[in-house]
């Protein structure tokens, strides 16, 4: 049996929707200066040999902290992955917590993404990229939701929140995956 392949699922950087507590899901929000030094500090925790090549969703927050932290640890960036992208939150997108519990007191997010849906997609994604880098060590910039969702339907493991600019490390391979970190490095671990 080959190594354990360590796959590094990292939050992207902060936003100024992040800051002012807004949805943003598909829509295509760039990190703030706060989100780009977040990246910053957490490539360190990438560097020292192990880490094999970083991949993202296309979205600009993810694709930036993904380059930022590439370049910060020396890795190979091979690009983005469109089932990486965030969960789509349909008529909630761009709403603070305020707006969405006036508008829809119920919970219910019209044209939202089901969490079986976002599941299944991460839960797919993150199986079929460990298996294009079996044995070799892989971070995988993309988004909170996709990140608790797909992890749940991968591991079985459920991941309250994922702080901004944080590691949820995943460890194993086809069929024993397990979650062994969550919100390492970054602001999470100050």
């Amino acid at each position: 049996m080959g190594r354990v392949t360590r796959i590094a699922l990292v939050r992207h950087g902060e936003t100024d929707w992040n800051l002012h507590g807004r949805l943003q899901g598909r829509s295509d929000v760039p990190l703030n200066d706060t989100g780009r030094a977040q990246a910053r500090a957490l490539a360190p925790w990438f560097t020292g040999g192990a880490w094999d090549a970083v991949v993202s969703s296309p979205l600009a927050r993810a694709r930036e902290t993904a380059e930022i932290v590439a370049a910060g640890a020396d890795l190979r960036l091979t690009g983005t992955d469109d089932a990486l992208v965030e969960r789509d939150f349909g008529e909630a997108e761009g709403m603070d917590f305020m707006e969405l519990a006036e508008r829809w007191p119920d919970g219910s997010r019209p044209g939202m993404e089901a969490d079986d849906v976002v599941g299944a997609r991460g839960a797919a994604a993150f199986e079929r990229l460990a298996g294009e880098h079996a044995g070799r060590d892989l971070v995988i910039v993309c988004h909170g939701t996709l990140i608790r969702l797909g992890v749940l339907a991968w591991t079985g493991t459920t991941v309250e929140r994922i702080v901004n600019a944080t590691v949820t490390l995943v460890e194993g391979g086809p069929g024993a995956w397990r979650v062994t970190g969550v919100n390492l490095g970054g602001p999470a671990a100050g």
